[in-house]
Formats: structure tokens, sequence, C-alpha cells
């Protein structure tokens, strides 16, 4: 396993994240990290082993889940480049959920116990993991917003809204994209079924707001799409 400093590792060829999770992590960059590649349908962790270190997405895409009852797996979140992930293994010492890559990626492995022994030497790293805790708290609380209190249409409009404004904060385009997800996991994301899934994209092509081949995804009208995660 290769050890190299925190920004080399998730930008190697040297770009500034205009806007990363990972980013926030600058502060713990003295350290020594390692990072590792996974492929596609390989796992970073399963469901249960013991916690010791958060994923940092140092290229391709991830998704975190958990198999349910009657062995359906529900999706907890989604993870692309510099996004940061396994932090919900801290409460209880071991990973709630499996994380699988959707395609070929590198992970950044920070080892936790390492992060919390500079956090306690430095009062300014201390904060900066407060910090980072306390976003993913708030992140969570906003999933368990968009499942109680929406429409299937409003679901599925914020989870592609939230998807293009994370591909704008790395220099991608915010209306052109491609869904590294099954339309099964987005709705198991989302608390819909897939032919629910499939009937909103269905629909939202036929109001003129995306244009959707396969898993291609246009923005045609984001105002429009906006307005329906807005409407009440």
């Amino acid at each position: 396993m290769a050890v190299v400093p925190l920004k080399a590792l998730i930008y190697p060829s040297g770009e500034s994240p205009i806007s990363s999770p990972l980013a926030d992590l600058d502060a713990f960059a003295n350290a020594g990290l390692g990072w590792r590649r996974v492929k596609r349908g390989e796992t970073a962790y399963l469901a249960g082993d013991k916690f010791n270190a958060i994923y940092g997405v140092r290229s391709g895409f991830f998704k975190v889940g958990n198999v349910a009852a009657m062995g359906r797996e529900q999706v907890m979140g989604f993870f692309m480049r510099g996004e940061i992930f396994g932090l919900e293994g801290i409460g209880a010492g071991r990973y709630d959920g499996t994380a699988t890559a959707l395609e070929d990626s590198e992970l950044a492995m920070l080892p936790f116990a390492l992060m919390e022994r500079m956090a306690q030497e430095n009062p300014a790293m201390q904060r900066e993991l407060h910090a980072i805790l306390a976003r993913e708290i708030t992140r969570d609380h906003g999933i368990m917003m968009l499942l109680g209190s929406m429409t299937a249409e409003q679901r599925l409009a914020a989870f592609l809204l939230n998807l293009s404004r994370r591909f704008v904060r790395r220099g991608y385009s915010p209306s052109e994209f491609h869904l590294r997800m099954t339309r099964e996991e987005i709705g198991s994301y989302l608390g819909l079924k897939l032919e629910t899934v499939s009937r909103v994209l269905s629909l939202f092509q036929k109001k003129g707001l995306l244009g959707v081949q396969q898993k291609h995804i246009s923005i045609v009208d984001i105002a429009g799409l906006e307005s329906v995660y807005r409407q009440r």
C-alpha cells in the first residue's frame, strides 16, 4: 500500500478542487495516508466490519448500503470523487453498511485513530474534525426530511439537482452526466419502487425537463426541475 501526502493522494494531477468535502481534511495533510484501488463490484468494507478509517474517493463512484428485511438492499448514500464516507462507523465502532464501488475506483484511507490523536494535539484540527462530523449529521437529517415529506416527483427532482450541484463543485457539467447507479439503487435510496423511478423519469422527459437515454441524463430545464422540488 503506497503512502503519500493527502493533497497528492486525492488530486494526483495537481488540479485544485472548486469545493470538496475531502478538501476539508487538509488540516490532516501532514499525515502519511494510504490509498487502494477498488474494482467495480468490489467493496471497501462490509457491514459489521470493525471501524478503523474514513475513506475518501480519489476517483470513481461508491454506494453504501445494507441488506434490509426480505433480503433487499437499502442504499444509504452515493459518493463521488472528492467526497468522504465511512463516518457512520464512529459511534458503534463498526460500519453500518457495505461500501461498494460502482466503477473502477481509487480510495484514500484516513486512519481515524491517527486523526483523533492529531486533533487532540492541535485545537484547530479538533475544530475541523468536529465540523466534518457536524456536516455529516446535517446531511443525514436532510435525507430523512427528503424521504419523509416529499412526493416521488419531488424526491427524484431533489436527487437529480443534488447530483448536478455536486458535479458542478468538481468542475463538471451541471446538466449532462452519466448515472453510475441503477434505477433500482436510486429507488432504494429515495424510498421508491423501481417502477416509480422509471415512471417519474419518463414523466420528466415528457414535460421537457430532462433528456434520458439509459443512464445518461440531460437536464433541459433546471428551473422547471427546481419548481417541481419546491412545490407544496
